[in-house]
């Protein structure tokens, strides 16, 4: 929590710690998601939720007028650019079938910053109308999915655009072969540059606009990198890493275009680094740190990198150019909002105009205009404007050693009004993943909700988890139920040991692997927690292994195979459901019935697990829902059930015994 909220605390009337939070203050969706200045500072453009619905406003800054676009046919807004001064490209997600969440269609649509000239430009529904010998038919469907390039072209006209055709034949799961093709923005008319050298390729284009890396994770989960000289040379492969998707990876053409930035291990963490284009030689550009780089940030035309962001527990900036205006702007900005996060989300052509976001762990963001020629910052709109950030609990890092001496970090929250208070009622928030995913110094509202009826919340980065370097990755490859389950045993006895958590009032909660991790923690320990929610969670691994949405896919099943196991026997030795006999807890299930990811299967064949030993259990499933609630509703009723079951096992409400 930041020093303003921390001196505004102590102006509050004691009331204010007393009120309760509405749930459903926690359960709905942000009302600004992402905002962006066009580059000639004319125009805003944002994408809001009117009436529930996603959509994206388009803001007049000289006079504040604007209107917002409906996308067509019940489409939602999922994302924008702004492609020159007055146009904006955006993409569009759409309700199929009974799902509650709206999924991406891989279309893009362009409007004027006035909001005239709304087209499609490219996807399953563009293209005119065309004659044949006895009727006039729509042209053939575009069955394919586009997104944009980073790419500025010196076309105002013009942008780079990737293709992945759907492929409904034998490689239907993994896609077929992406392309680059350069798109008229009026139009959506275009001509196919190349074709990348492997499925699911992601591309970098140097500062002509020629596409010259093609990169990604083949059908063996191997990471691998494309290369070619210039527009007129063919791929060759130039990085491959190990079968557990792994590679250094290419992010932009540095100024002169003789060297390119990489993503790389620098250290124990991964870093930046500089690949010589002549001399192939890779040179680390970035300090050694203890964690990953989390974001880097860029001069006004996007061809220095000028700061990097890191984050062991808070936020952090490692400045490479002290005299560059961005870092300049910035470090203004964090002495006025000490302590809590500045991010330069977009920028005027010239610099002189910046879009920043302001947000922290108790702050889910605000949004500024800050003019440099002025020294100005106008506050703009905030993404959830109902959330008091004074009325938030504060997030406080902390780090320990695992039992084997890995170092781990994470959060804890206390409540509000309780910072220093011992033997609180606990819990246990495992994030879900678990690969390449990590808990931030961030507005959670689950978090929040907790914290806010008294729970103390931890949350750790266990082994596996992003942020904290390739070892700290590889260390929880195949332990489900192993290691990664001990790192979290071990930080809750920590804080027991602390004397935040009162040891008799425990709870184990998570979604997604964090459910799998709930149900597998209160069966090897069940002495430890006195109940475990599983939201969405994986209960048994054989079955997740051939059943999900990535197992009908060669990539995903060798993700499967390699990061969590392919020996059945094993498999089943570290799911939940080969262990209720061992459960003391109290346990809640929660699932969607359309839930893709993890099938709800999971979730009933633990039900009936313990239904078979007459152990009792709650159970919510929400219809037409997927993995993780997307209705708000849906969400607040979930929320409160879970509330409910926390007070009766080990809040207010609960009549605790020692184990």
């Amino acid at each position: 929590m930041s020093l303003k909220y921390l001196l505004l605390l102590l102006w509050l009337p004691i009331s204010i710690f007393a009120a309760e939070i509405p749930v459903t203050d926690f359960a709905r969706h942000a009302q600004y998601t992402e905002m962006k200045i066009s580059p000639d500072g004319k125009y805003l453009a944002a994408i809001a939720i009117v009436q529930g619905e996603r959509v994206l406003s388009l803001i007049r800054l000289s006079d504040r007028s604007g209107k917002n676009l409906h996308a067509r046919s019940g489409r939602e807004v999922l994302d924008f650019h702004w492609v020159n001064d007055h146009r904006v490209i955006y993409s569009v997600t759409l309700r199929l079938g009974g799902l509650v969440r709206p999924v991406a269609t891989g279309e893009l649509f362009g409007v004027n910053a006035d909001g005239g000239s709304a087209d499609v430009l490219f996807g399953f529904e563009a293209g005119p109308a065309i004659s044949s010998a006895t009727h006039i038919k729509q042209a053939q469907a575009e069955r394919a999915s586009a997104s944009l390039l980073d790419y500025r072209s010196s076309d105002e006209n013009s942008v780079l655009i990737s293709v992945t055709p759907w492929n409904d034949g034998a490689h239907s799961a993994e896609g077929d072969y992406p392309s680059v093709y350069r798109m008229d923005v009026r139009h959506g008319t275009r001509t196919r540059i190349i074709t990348a050298p492997m499925r699911n390729a992601e591309f970098v284009v140097d500062h002509d606009g020629v596409p010259r890396f093609a990169y990604g994770i083949n059908a063996e989960f191997k990471g691998q990198v494309y290369y070619r000289r210039d527009g007129n040379s063919s791929w060759e492969l130039i990085e491959e890493g190990k079968n557990d998707g792994s590679v250094r990876t290419p992010r932009r053409f540095s100024r002169d275009g003789k060297a390119v930035y990489f993503g790389c291990g620098v250290g124990k963490a991964a870093g930046l680094c500089s690949w010589d284009i002549e001399a192939r030689k890779f040179s680390a550009l970035s300090p050694p740190e203890d964690s990953d780089i989390n974001g880097m940030v860029w001069s006004a035309d996007r061809k220095d990198i000028v700061a990097l962001r890191y984050e062991p527990g808070r936020p952090k900036l490692v400045v490479l150019d002290k005299q560059a205006p961005a870092v300049k702007i910035l470090g203004t900005l964090m002495q006025k909002f000490g302590g809590e996060e500045v991010r330069i989300d977009s920028s005027t052509r010239d610099g002189s105009k910046l879009l920043v976001t302001v947000q922290s762990d108790v702050n889910p963001g605000e949004f500024y205009l800050f003019d440099s020629a002025s020294n100005k910052l106008e506050f703009l709109a905030a993404r959830r404007s109902w959330v008091k950030p004074e009325q938030m609990a504060a997030m406080e890092p902390f780090e320990l050693k695992a039992r084997d001496g890995l170092d781990l970090h994470g959060y804890l929250t206390r409540p509000l009004g309780k910072e220093q208070a011992k033997n609180l009622p606990l819990v246990v928030l495992p994030h879900g993943g678990p690969f390449q995913i990590r808990d931030y110094w961030q507005y959670d509202p689950e978090v929040q909700l907790l914290a806010s009826r008294g729970y103390a919340v931890l949350q750790l980065n266990f082994r596996g988890s992003s942020g904290y370097g390739y070892a700290f990755y590889k260390a929880g490859q195949r332990e489900w139920g192993g290691k990664m389950q001990d790192d979290l045993t071990d930080a809750t006895r920590w804080a027991i040991a602390q004397g935040a958590a009162d040891a008799n009032r425990i709870c184990i909660y998570g979604g997604s692997y964090g459910g799998y991790a709930a149900l597998m923690g209160a069966e090897m320990e069940p002495d430890l927690y006195r109940c475990a929610i599983g939201y969405v969670g994986v209960y048994n691994l054989k079955y997740e292994g051939t059943h999900s949405d990535f197992a009908g896919s060669q990539w995903g099943t060798n993700y499967f195979k390699s990061m969590v196991g392919d020996n059945d026997a094993e498999l089943m030795q570290r799911s939940p459901i080969s262990h209720v006999d061992a459960l003391k807890a109290a346990v809640m299930l929660v699932a969607g019935s359309e839930d893709q990811r993890v099938p709800i299967a999971n979730a009933e064949q633990m039900r009936d697990a313990l239904e078979k030993r007459h152990i009792a259990y709650e159970w919510l499933e929400k219809r037409g829902e997927g993995h993780g609630f997307y209705d708000d509703k849906n969400i607040a009723e979930f929320y409160e059930k879970m509330l409910a079951f926390l007070d009766k096992h080990i809040g207010a409400g609960a009549k605790i015994a020692a184990h």
